[in-house]
C-alpha cells in the first residue's frame, strides 16, 4: 500500500498530471501574481492613492482581487494567476465549482487565516469547508 502514499491519494486524485495536486511554488506564484495584477487594475482605476491611500483607498487592491478571482474562478475554474501558474480550483465529487464556491472561496482567502491554516492534502481551511482542492491544469 506504500505505492498509494502520494500528496492527493487519499482524496482520490492522480500521482501526476492533468487533476493532481498543485504544488507550493505554483500556488505561491499564482498569488503572487494575482496580487501584482491587482494592484496594476486598481492604480489604473484608483491612481497611486490605491497604493500610498488611506481610508478605503487602502481597500483598493483587495477589492480588485476579490472581484477579479471571483469572477475568473467561477467563469475558468482559475483566477489569473493560476491561469498563468497552470493550476486551477476544482470540487473533490467532481461537479462544477458553479458561482458560490469561487465568491466564498476568495472571500475567505481576503480574511487570510483560513487559507494559511492548511490541513490534509496542501488544503486551507477555505478548501475543507467547500469541498475543493488546487489541483494542476497541466
Amino acid at each position: 500500500m506504500a505505492s498509494r502514499t502520494y500528496p492527493g491519494s487519499s482524496i482520490g486524485l492522480p500521482k501526476d498530471g492533468r487533476g493532481s495536486l498543485a504544488g507550493w511554488w505554483p500556488r505561491v506564484g499564482a498569488m503572487i501574481g494575482d496580487w501584482a495584477a491587482s494592484m496594476v487594475v486598481a492604480t489604473l482605476i484608483f491612481g497611486t492613492q490605491a497604493l500610498t491611500g488611506s481610508g478605503w483607498y487602502s481597500f483598493a487592491i483587495l477589492g480588485v482581487y476579490f472581484v477579479e478571482a471571483s469572477l475568473l474562478t467561477a467563469f475558468t475554474g482559475s483566477s489569473f494567476g493560476q491561469l498563468i501558474a497552470r493550476v486551477g480550483v476544482a470540487r473533490l465529487d467532481g461537479q462544477p465549482l458553479g458561482w458560490w464556491r469561487p465568491v466564498v472561496r476568495t472571500a475567505l482567502k481576503c480574511v487570510v487565516i483560513p487559507a494559511v491554516v492548511v490541513g490534509a492534502e496542501r488544503r486551507g481551511l477555505n478548501d475543507l469547508l467547500l469541498g475543493t482542492v488546487v489541483v494542476n491544469r497541466r
